[in-house]
């Protein structure tokens, strides 16, 4: 079965969650059918086509830039029995492609443009051709993958022209060899932070959706002998990043052992400061399921996390992690941000209680979020979709 994998996405080039997915379902596809990941960049390796924007678009709206790669994609993909494409960067790649060379179209939704009125912010009036892209190529898809069960009622709700009985869900998944806990202190050391005192850990992009702006507000009222360390980079806009850095520096002022944490940090030292970490926490406003839950769990730490979308899903309320209402966020910030608080709180106070939330963290991503299974179902799919074609 020759399939082509498209993404925006790719090592090296992983800054969200969509990313590694694909990075990890990659890994484990390859020995099970002949995979050829389609992605962004210069170059061509083995078992890898990277594509980039025309050079006459250089300056033109985002959405323009990345439909010229989705034709140079498309294009290339003649040889291909199926395609599989992640997010709407690639979506009107694979929907292309089908009609171009009569192939089968699998999307995996990872989040939805309907659900995203932020992204406007970012793309102007790209932002509608991101939507219609991503409309198009899923109420024509031969099959689309939610990664959680709330993220299929979000994508039936959003395109009831879908049959639901071509949305499945499978939900992602962790390395769990690879995300575990390492207890080394040096990369915490090298950026400031102190080893012998508790810290709130995020990891995660600078946007609306996942909620940076709501926790610097909340991590005023923590515990002040606990330190703040956010790995927060890649901002979606010039203002988003100007408020960041703008709540930022108020906080460092009312607050000490705020560290700050801009670039991309190698996996190693993500895992460390996931290990070392009293609690991490996930503040979205949206999200899908999030991946960098599981890493965390995977590494033995508790977490506190929104109640929203497919986040209940992997976060057991009580069990792994605190899980806090969002309600209206937009509208009520303060309810939610005193939620936050409180819930750190609760784990920063309780250093027993977090321990068994790590545990059971830990052992809830070994056995149930593996990615040899979530590879091994999606390949299932691909051999049903093929024997209907």
């Amino acid at each position: 079965m020759r399939v082509g994998l498209l993404s925006r996405e790719y090592p090296p080039d992983v800054y969200g969650g969509a990313g590694v997915h694909v990075e990890f379902l990659a890994r484990e596809l390859a020995s099970l059918v002949d995979l050829e990941v389609h992605c962004w960049g210069e170059g061509r390796g083995t078992g890898v086509v990277r594509h980039r924007p025309w050079p006459a678009l250089d300056g033109a709206n985002d959405a323009l830039r990345t439909f010229s790669v989705d034709l140079s994609m498309a294009a290339a993909l003649e040889d291909r029995e199926l395609v599989h494409s992640h997010t709407w960067y690639a979506n009107l790649a694979g929907h292309l492609a089908k009609l171009l060379h009569g192939v089968p179209h699998v999307v995996t939704a990872h989040s939805l443009e309907p659900l995203r009125p932020w992204k406007a912010e970012q793309l102007g009036g790209g932002y509608a051709l991101s939507g219609w892209a991503e409309r198009t190529a899923y109420e024509a898809a031969d099959a689309v993958i939610a990664v959680s069960g709330a993220m299929r009622e979000d994508i039936l709700a959003c395109y009831p022209a879908l049959d639901p009985a071509r949305v499945h869900v499978v939900h992602n998944g962790i390395d769990t060899r690879l995300y575990r806990p390492r207890p080394g202190t040096d990369a915490l050391t090298r950026h400031g932070i102190d080893p012998d005192r508790p810290y709130v850990l995020f990891v995660g992009r600078i946007t609306r959706q996942k909620g940076v702006p709501h926790l610097l507000r909340a991590v005023r009222r923590i515990d002040p002998a606990a330190q703040v360390v956010l790995c927060a980079g890649a901002p979606d806009t010039p203002e988003i990043d100007r408020e960041f850095r703008e709540l930022y520096e108020e906080l460092s002022r009312v607050r000490e052992g705020v560290c700050w944490i801009p670039q991309m940090l190698p996996r190693p030292e993500v895992i460390q400061l996931l290990t070392r970490a009293a609690v991490f926490v996930c503040p979205s406003v949206y999200e899908p399921l999030g991946i960098v839950n599981l890493e965390a769990m995977a590494c033995g730490t508790p977490v506190v996390a929104s109640r929203v979308g497919g986040i209940p899903e992997v976060v057991a309320d009580g069990r792994t992690g605190l899980l806090v209402d969002v309600g209206d966020a937009a509208r009520d910030p303060e309810a939610f941000e005193a939620g936050l608080a409180r819930a750190l709180d609760t784990v920063l106070g309780d250093p027993e209680a977090a321990r068994r939330m790590g545990e059971a963290g830990r052992e809830r991503a070994v056995g149930e979020f593996g990615w040899d299974a979530v590879a091994r179902r999606t390949a299932a799919l691909y051999e049903e979709i093929l024997k209907q074609a």
